[in-house]
């Protein structure tokens, strides 16, 4: 794809890697920051205006780990349906995720160890669990970030729904190490 091509034009400073994996990028974009509040982005994922501003306001010293509200880029009523309920699940901790937005303290993010750099799936979930024993995870609910649906337009939405089902239940009594994600462009 041409990522790197876009990015150019829009950063000031871009790190191409050898390496291909979410986490290794992850953790080197981690330690590349200058700030003391990360926050990670999935590439499919846009923030509203003024969320950063949000963000800073609305995440305390207290909070370990967030995330702000999700929202499909398409209007489906099975895609709305699905963000209802992960937003849902997040503001009300049942299920500390992510919609495409990870935010925590860098200080805790290193002391943690950061990305688990042999995971390909449930990474964030992975992140978030091992952040919170530093504090609270934090919904802000105030500002959202927007999501590709091209994976469940492209694999279908029963598929992609059971597969984040099943990857749930076998994070709970296994290793996900072994399994891979699939890219889907």
């Amino acid at each position: 794809d041409r990522t790197a091509e876009v990015a150019r034009e829009a950063c000031d400073r871009l790190i191409v890697l050898s390496q291909k994996g979410l986490g290794v990028a992850r953790n080197l974009g981690a330690r590349m920051a200058k700030g003391e509040l990360l926050l990670f982005l999935d590439a499919d994922t846009t923030l509203e205006p003024m969320a950063l501003r949000r963000i800073a306001q609305d995440f305390r010293p207290g909070d370990a780990a967030g995330t702000i509200k999700g929202r499909p880029n398409c209007n489906r009523r099975a895609y709305r349906g699905l963000y209802w309920c992960k937003n849902l699940l997040h503001r009300w901790s049942l299920h500390p995720g992510s919609s495409g937005v990870i935010i925590c303290w860098r200080e805790q993010f290193m002391r943690c160890g950061g990305f688990d750099e042999g995971l390909e799936v449930r990474e964030n979930s992975n992140l978030i669990k091992r952040l919170r024993q530093y504090g609270k995870y934090r919904f802000i609910g105030d500002v959202s970030a927007t999501t590709s649906m091209r994976r469940y337009e492209r694999c279908g939405f029963g598929r992609v729904l059971w597969l984040w089902c099943t990857l749930w239940f076998q994070s709970l009594i296994g290793d996900l190490h072994h399994r891979k994600y699939e890219t889907v462009r």
